[in-house]
């Protein structure tokens, strides 16, 4: 990044205010989307977690951490990667940098390939900027949950093991 996209950025994160990401999805968005979470991990053993981030924090910009570092960040402090079968999967939202990261464990790495969940980041990204940010949370959830129940289905025991509520900080 050069200096004056860093500045711009980082201008944009600090004159952010905290409610913010709370406006962007309602709580009956995020009540849907707790339901979809749900709904979902019963087809599957994976763990979904998502985390969607208004401004970043001051130590992050300072470091000039991309989506995706800040994503494996809070992969390791929410301890997504905590999970019986490393099945642990984090879609991060960084509202401000308009960017969605998915993150998954070595257990569903082994079995879905990054490219998969990467073209589920796009997919959102374009009904986000189409302000579509319920819909867009739900298809990428659904389009996730198909994964998942195609190469890591629900076994006799299936532990939810992560909230199912998405995380608005």
């Amino acid at each position: 990044m050069n200096f004056q996209h860093t500045l711009q950025r980082t201008l944009r994160h600090l004159a952010t205010p905290d409610w913010y990401a709370k406006r962007t999805f309602s709580a009956s968005d995020l009540a849907a989307i707790t339901h979809a979470i749900t709904q979902s991990e019963t087809l599957h053993r994976g763990e979904l977690r998502l985390v969607i981030e208004g401004a970043l924090p001051l130590s992050a910009l300072r470091h000039k951490q991309t989506a995706r570092q800040r994503a494996a960040q809070l992969f390791a402090e929410l301890r997504v990667w905590d999970t019986a079968d490393n099945s642990g999967i984090l879609i991060y939202i960084q509202l401000i940098d308009r960017h969605v990261e998915i993150l998954a464990d070595r257990g569903i790495n082994a079995l879905i390939a990054q490219n998969e969940w990467d073209k589920i980041c796009r997919e959102m990204e374009h009904a986000f900027r189409a302000g579509q940010w319920r819909a867009g949370a739900i298809k990428a959830l659904d389009h996730a949950s198909g994964l998942l129940a195609q190469h890591f289905p629900a076994g006799a025991e299936n532990p939810n093991e992560l909230p199912d509520a998405p995380l608005v900080i």
